[in-house]
Parts: C-alpha cells; structure tokens; sequence
C-alpha cells in the first residue's frame, strides 16, 4: 500500500473519517487500507497514513462522538424517583483507550458542531446534549439526513431551551393550573375517581406548547386520543372545557346536556377551537376513548386522514395526530405496535404522530420488571426508526423542549416520533387504592417529594421572580375553581356540525328509493369494463370483464361483483367518495372483486372506479396489513370524520372479525350510545357453510345481534346481487348513519341462482323481507330463513314440486322490520307449520335472537330446524359437513321423519 505516501495526509484523513461512518463512498483500496488500520496489521508504517497513534487516537475521539449520539441516554438523568447517574462504563475515556491527557489536545472532527475542538470541549457538549434531563435515541434511524438534522438542532444548543421569563411564567401558570385543578377535585368531591394526573402535571404545559408551535408551523386541526388517566385535567387546562359542566358531571347532574346513556367523565371527548395568537387558531379534537387504553390509537389515525383526504392533504401537514399512552400499556397492548405499522402506509399514513409516554414507572400495581421484557418502555417505537426523547418529568423546560423539537421532526420528515415523560402516579391506579400495599418504598418517595409546581417556582424564585406573583396566581386560579361549583351548566353540543350537519340524529325505517335509470347503468357497464389502449390484463380478467359488460346490456346474470361495482359507481357518478380496505380487498379473498387491474406485464395499476369518480369524488381501495383490530379501528375513524362517504372494512373471512373485538363492543356498537358519535361504517363478513371448518365459515350473527340495541346498527344478511346493490346505495342515501353489518356470501358469488336482472337495479329499494311468489291459499309449511341456505332451500322445493311450501327470506336481521314480517307470514293462512331454518348451530346464527320475534308475530312458538348445540361454529370434514347440512334441508321439508 505504498500508493498512500504519495497521497496528501489531510485528504487521506478526510476519507478515513468519512469512512468511518459511510464506507460505500470510499474507494475500494482505501476501504481496504483502512480495515487493515483499523485491525491493527503491523505491516503499516508511520509515512504510509497519519502517526499509527494520533490516528488511533482520532479514531478513538470520532468514536467516542458515535458513541454518545448512540447510547448517551444510558447516562442520561430522567428519572424523579432515583438518584443521576455520573458515569456508565461504556461511555468512559478509558472505553476507548483516551486518557485524562488527551482533553486537551485539539482533534480534528467529522461532523461535530466545529471541526476542530479540544476533547473535553467534546466530552462536554456530549453530556450537556445527550446525558442531562433529555436522553435521546436515533441513531436506529438508517436515513442520514434524518440523523444529521436531529444531530443539527440539538448539539449547538446542547439540548437546552433557552426560555424567556414571559415563557417561563406560562409554564408555571399551566403547572399550577394543573396541580390546583386536581386539588380542588380531590377536596370538593371526596371519594370520587377521576384518576388524576399528579406526578405528570407536565403534561399540560407540554401539550399546551405543542399547540402554540402546531398553528405556528400552519396545522389547523390537532386530533388527541389519551388514556382516563389526566383527561380531566386536559379537558379543564386545554380544551378549557366549562368547569361548570365539568362539576355537574362530578354531582351526576344530568340536566348538563348528556344525550344517550353517557359514560363515566373521564371517557368523554370533546372538541374546540383554540385562539393561539390573535391571527392563528387550531381546533383540538379529543377523542372519546373507552377503559381499552391504547384502542383509540387506530382510531384516531382514522379520523385524521379523513380530514386530510377531505382538505386534500397529502402530505398530513396540517392535521396532526398526538397519542398519550402510560408506559404500560404502550409497550403491553399490542395494538401499539399494529398501528405504528399502519403508519408509513399508502392507505393509511397520517404524516407521522407525535406520541406521548406519560411513564409513571408502574402500571395499577404492576412494576416495569413484570410488565415488559424491553429495557425501555418505548422500544416498540424503534420498528419504524422513530426518535425517542427520554425526559425528566420534574424538568418542564426540557419537556417543553423536547415536544417542540419532536413536532418539527414530524412536520420536517413525516414520521412518528415519541416523547416519554419520566415521571410518577402521585395516588394509585385510582384515589381511593393504597399503593403502599404494593410499592411501599416507591410510594415513600413519592410521599417526600414536592409537586413540580412548587419546585419550578422555587427555582423561579431563585432567578428572580417574586414569590408574591406566584401566589397571586395561585389565588387566582383558586378563585375561578371555586366561582363555577353550583353555576349553572350550559349545554356543550358536541355532535352534529361540520360535515354532519345534512345528518339526522334518529333512526327512520322508511324506504329509500335507490333504483338508477337503465341508462346510467349501461353506461357505467360499458365505462367500468373499458380497457385502456396498452394496457393488458389478466386474460382471465379481460374476459370477467367482457362478461359483466354483456350480464348489464343482456339483461340477466349479474353476479355479486358486478353488483357491488355498479353501486360504487352510481354512488361516485353522484358525488359519493367510497373507500374500501382489508386484506386483499382489491382482488377479493374469493377473487371476486378486481377493483383494481394490474398489467400483465409490468404490474401498472389500472382502477376503473376511479374514472367513473372524476372530479367529484374519489375512490380508494386499499390492502391492508395482516390486522383487524387496527385497520377497524382506523375506519371506524374515518367513517366518524366522514359521513358523505362510503366506508368499508371487509373481513377476509368473517370469523376474522374476532380480531378486532374491542373495536366492535366499544366504538361500533356502542359509540352513539355512550358519545354521541354516529357512524356509518360498513362491515363486509363473509359467512356461509360451506365445509370450510370451523374457522372460515361463521361470521358469529349471534355476536352482533346481541349487541344490537335502540335502533344502534343494521344487521343485514342479503341474498340476491341486487338487493346488495341497494343496500349499499341505501347506507348513503338514507337520512340518518349507523353502522351497517353486512354478512356477505363465498359460494353464492358464483351460484348460478344467486345473480340478478338489470331491471332489479333500475327501480326499487331494498327489500328487508322478501317472501316469495307462493299462492298464499296453497302454502301448509312455511319456511323463514335468512342468507345463503335460501338456496338450498328452494332448489328442493322447486325439485319436489313443493307448493305447499313457501319461503320466507329475512334479509334485515336489525333493526328487525316485525311489521313487514308479520305481513309476509299472515299471508299464509292456511299453513299449519312455520319454521325457523338455519345452518349454524343452535345456540348461533339469529335463532336466539329472532325466536322472540316469530312467537309475538304467530302467536306461538316457531319450530327450530338446524345444527345441534355446538362450541365451534361447523365441522372440520367435509363429508360430515355435507352429512349435517342434508339432514337440515330435510327437517325443512320433513320434520316428521327426520
């Protein structure tokens, strides 16, 4: 390697700090030449590099720079409860064979603030930046400007605000608001939960920041999901929601305006607009949120991208989602980690989330070593190469700091970024636990400690400011505490504005004319089958085309797809946006859909909704991830922030639907009820029996059905193409919104009865009985089903010739129309036997529910003919399944010789 003595030392220099931290833009014998340095091969001299021991010794300076951008935060002092660390034996000089007499020798440096400093100028700014009240952790992140932006905006400054006094006085106003506000709570009603934010009041002045600096930087809407802990406070010190109303909710005054059934105070949401200067303002959403802590997270990942696709916000700057989480749920519930998977994707982004760690260091009872195997609560976070700010609760500035240098990174880059607050549960889990039964010697600290209010004002005082302002403000905001105990509260409508204010509130069961003109649908036909020229599809998929194309001009064989794709384009032809997602959902599971071509020959993307959209709405379809509890819940959210749209999640199988349980019981079925949030999501569940196993046939209809109350979702389980059709055309067109449960076929796509006429979609509505066509004088047995074993049904009857039969199809399960049912049975005068056929199980399906129903209307008990009590929805063979499901068609027909 003597081609290195011929080289100039600086340039060589130059390359090898460049090689240290990018190699790929060495050149090869250099990279070569410095691995061997860098090993310690002897075969190198002195004249062919720099001194073998400056150049170790910068080597060593460079990677003591590395090292503590990299693991700084080990040493860092966040932590209220225990003492600072002064040293961590991979951080010292010794570590990296420097020595006390190296610091002040002057290195030339890569990257670092100057390019040339002694070593103590460089061990001080390391610690000042990485080891005091912030540890941060980023250099997990692989995009190099990303590391150099954060490296740029934290090493000059050294991580510390400088605050002016006016700022300063803010921040101990909020501290003293909060810490007053739960005072007064903890004296004015005693014994009453409202799991109080003591030990984290730093949470209000950092969220309070961080709205100032989001209108600053040109957010117009900021979208809070928050477990119960602190909601109240958040509520009171930045939503600054009444106090008036907030105590008549603590005196259980009903006359304040709840609508529904309610829920408990420390569960609800709210929203506002927030004036931040005289020329910005902000409207803060606070979403309501169940004791299922971390299941608002898709949710309000939802509900931003329904704004940003409605201001057509691509980017996600100017709505901005903020996540508070405990340190115990964030890194336990694994809905965390689904929604930050959710969060870099095509269908799903947000531009980033600003997430808040409130980390109390304990959750209920539970310390840290039994609630997690990660060292850092936070460490989930690293899966999307998110920064993690560690800061110390106590220190407000650094709080403060911090948030406003993670919100910058979101807006500069996109991306989630996290704020974890080191801090502390001043009570237990709730105010009337004793967590001296559990954590006695935590629990002393605590004790012992002061809150932050008083110790930021004694350092305050200690810069000057006078202690009797302090205490006037304490009297002051004492003051407004006390002054709106007993005022009357005043009515906060939080529903039914914006977009929602074409929405009725109540429930109405007339028909919706939904029928379109001929025309219209053979022009769509033809617009959704076109091909475009240079553009290849599947040879399969050009003839699917060509057949539903011919099923509309023909007049007959129009199958599920086509159905659902004439719908969507009708309702986008009119103005109507539809967004559809779930797992394989542009293909479809049963490679029934093809809403989205892909080319032959270089996979090009070709949507024909899309053309049918133009300029007046929009069609989305998206794949999702491998989840149903986030991908729910962030449609539920979507559908909460957008009523004029078509909202769809389709399971791929419907028992899948399982997956996303908390999501169902807590936001779909019950968020109306509980807070006067209305959506108009819809859930597509494949369901049917078709000797698929246990696990891919059920739906589970008993499930929600016995959620269904007071008129809170439509359940439907609708047999023909077109009566699809005008259920989702109805789910727009009707005056009101409620979630739509829609259990959809897998063998019926392709059955050859189970197609439709154009002129079933020409005209009508959809039809939530549908009795057949049976001489009424004629009919001795009739037979009420609902769904697919419709089918089968009817092939033995027209097989046997079975006029004494009729058939009686329920395709709205709920809200059950029992007139429109008793009309369609008292028509059968004659009949002698009514019949409730199912193929799930007894103790599944609708029989339970709808049991009831047909003794009220026949004035008798109906019979049950179907599957055995069971424990899993169907068998695993599918001979036997073959052999349950004869036996059940003949009960239908034959009860007695069954």
């Amino acid at each position: 390697m003597t081609f290195i003595a011929n080289l100039s030392p600086e340039w060589i220099e130059e390359q090898y700090l460049l090689w240290r931290e990018a190699p790929e833009q060495v050149p090869a014998d250099l990279r070569a030449f410095f691995s061997g340095f860098d090993l310690g091969k002897e075969a190198l001299s002195a004249g062919e590099f720099l001194e073998p021991a400056a150049a170790l010794k910068l080597s060593a300076v460079q990677s003591l720079i590395y090292r503590y951008r990299d693991m700084g935060y080990l040493l860092a002092c966040t932590d209220p409860l225990s003492p600072c660390k002064s040293d961590h034996p991979l951080l010292t000089l010794e570590e990296f064979d420097l020595e006390p007499s190296d610091l002040d020798k002057t290195f030339h440096t890569r990257r670092f603030m100057k390019k040339s400093a002694t070593l103590r100028e460089i061990v001080a700014v390391m610690r000042d930046t990485y080891c005091r009240s912030i540890g941060v952790e980023f250099m997990h992140i692989q995009a190099p400007a990303e590391r150099q932006w954060l490296i740029d905006r934290m090493e000059p400054a050294r991580n510390k605000p400088v605050f002016s006094r006016e700022k300063k006085l803010e921040i101990l106003r909020q501290l003293q608001e909060a810490a007053l506000f739960e005072a007064f709570l903890h004296r004015k009603f005693v014994g009453q939960t409202r799991f109080s934010l003591e030990g984290g009041d730093v949470l209000i002045p950092l969220l309070d920041s961080v709205t100032a600096h989001a209108a600053q930087l040109g957010i117009s809407d900021l979208i809070l999901g928050m477990p119960h802990r602190g909601r109240l406070n958040v509520l009171a010190n930045v939503f600054r929601k009444p106090l008036e109303n907030m105590f008549a909710e603590f005196t259980d005054n009903v006359e304040h305006g709840v609508i529904g059934e309610g829920d408990v105070k420390y569960h609800m949401g709210f929203s506002i607009d927030v004036a931040t200067t005289e020329e910005r303002s902000i409207h803060l959403t606070l979403a309501a949120n169940p004791s299922h802590l971390e299941a608002i997270n898709p949710v309000v990942e939802g509900k931003c991208r329904a704004r940003q696709d409605r201001y057509g916000d691509s980017r996600g700057s100017r709505v901005l989602p903020v996540l508070i989480h405990g340190d115990a749920a964030f890194s336990g519930q694994g809905v965390v980690a689904e929604t930050f998977n959710l969060s870099q994707l095509e269908g799903y982004r947000t531009g980033g989330t600003l997430h808040i760690v409130l980390n109390n260091q304990i959750g209920f009872t539970t310390l840290p070593a039994d609630a997690r195997s990660t060292q850092y609560a936070t460490d989930v976070a690293k899966m999307v190469q998110s920064p993690i700010f560690h800061v110390h609760g106590d220190d407000p500035e650094a709080v403060v700091h911090a948030a406003g240098l993670a919100l910058e990174y979101r807006q500069a880059f996109g991306k989630d970024v996290v704020v974890e607050i080191i801090c502390y549960r001043r009570y237990g889990h709730n105010e009337g636990d004793e967590p001296y039964f559990t954590q006695p010697l935590m629990y002393e600290k605590i004790k012992n400690r002061p809150p932050l209010h008083e110790l930021y004002g004694a350092q305050l005082v200690e810069e000057g400011v006078s202690g009797s302002q302090i205490e006037a403000t304490a009297r002051e905001i004492t003051a407004r505490l006390e002054g709106a105990v007993g005022r009357e509260a005043g009515m906060v409508d939080v529903g039914f504005k914006g977009s929602w204010s074409a929405i009725q509130r109540e429930y109405t069961p007339f028909k919706v004319e939904t029928g379109v003109a001929r025309e219209a649908l053979l022009s769509l036909a033809g617009t959704l089958t076109a091909i475009p020229a240079g553009f290849t599809p599947h040879p399969k998929l050009a003839t699917l085309m060509q057949k539903r194309r011919e099923a509309v001009t023909k007049g007959e064989g129009i199958d599920w797809g086509n159905a659902e794709s004439l719908a969507f384009a009708t309702l986008l032809q009119e103005g109507a946006s539809v967004r559809l997602s779930g797992q394989d959902v542009r293909r479809g599971t049963f490679s029934q859909r093809h809403c989205t071509l892909f080319d032959f020959y270089n996979e090009a993307r070709f949507v024909p909704l899309s053309a049918v959209a133009g300029d007046k709405a929009s069609f989305y379809a998206y794949d999702s991830m491998l989840s149903e509890n986030a991908v729910l819940g962030f449609e539920y959210g979507y559908s909460v922030e957008s009523p004029l749209t078509l909202t769809i999640w389709e399971a791929q199988y419907g028992d899948f639907a399982n997956g996303a349980q908390v999501i169902i019981d807590q936001f779909v079925a019950s968020g109306e009820t509980k807070w006067d949030r209305v959506s108009g999501l819809v859930m597509l569940l494949p369901h049917g029996y078709e000797g698929q196993g246990a696990e891919h046939s059920s739906a589970r209809i008993e499930r929600f059905l016995q959620l269904c109350g007071v008129n809170n979702m439509q359940v439907a389980y609708p047999s023909t193409p077109a009566q699809f059709f005008h259920l989702l055309r109805r789910q727009v067109k009707q005056s009101f919104r409620k979630p739509l449960i829609v259990f959809t076929p897998k063998s019926l796509l392709r059955h050859p009865l189970c197609t439709s006429r154009p002129d079933e979609f020409t005209g009508g509505w959809f039809r939530e009985i549908l009795p057949t066509g049976n001489n009424p004088d004629k009919v001795r047995e009739v037979l009420i089903c609902s769904g697919k074993i419709f089918y089968e049904l009817l092939e033995r009857k027209e097989r046997e010739q079975r006029d004494d039969v009729a058939l009686v199809r329920i395709e709205q399960l709920y809200p059950l129309r029992v007139d429109l049912l008793g009309e369609a049975l008292h028509r059968y005068k004659n009949a002698a036997g009514f019949r409730w056929v199912q193929e799930e199980p007894r103790n599944m399906g609708a029989w339970s529910f709808i049991r009831a129903y047909l003794a009220e209307i026949l004035g008798r008990e109906a019979e049950y003919v179907g599957r055995d009590e069971e424990t899993a929805p169907a068998v695993g063979s599918h001979r036997q399944h073959k052999l349950e499901q004869e036996k059940v068609i003949e009960e239908a027909f034959n009860p007695k010789t069954a």
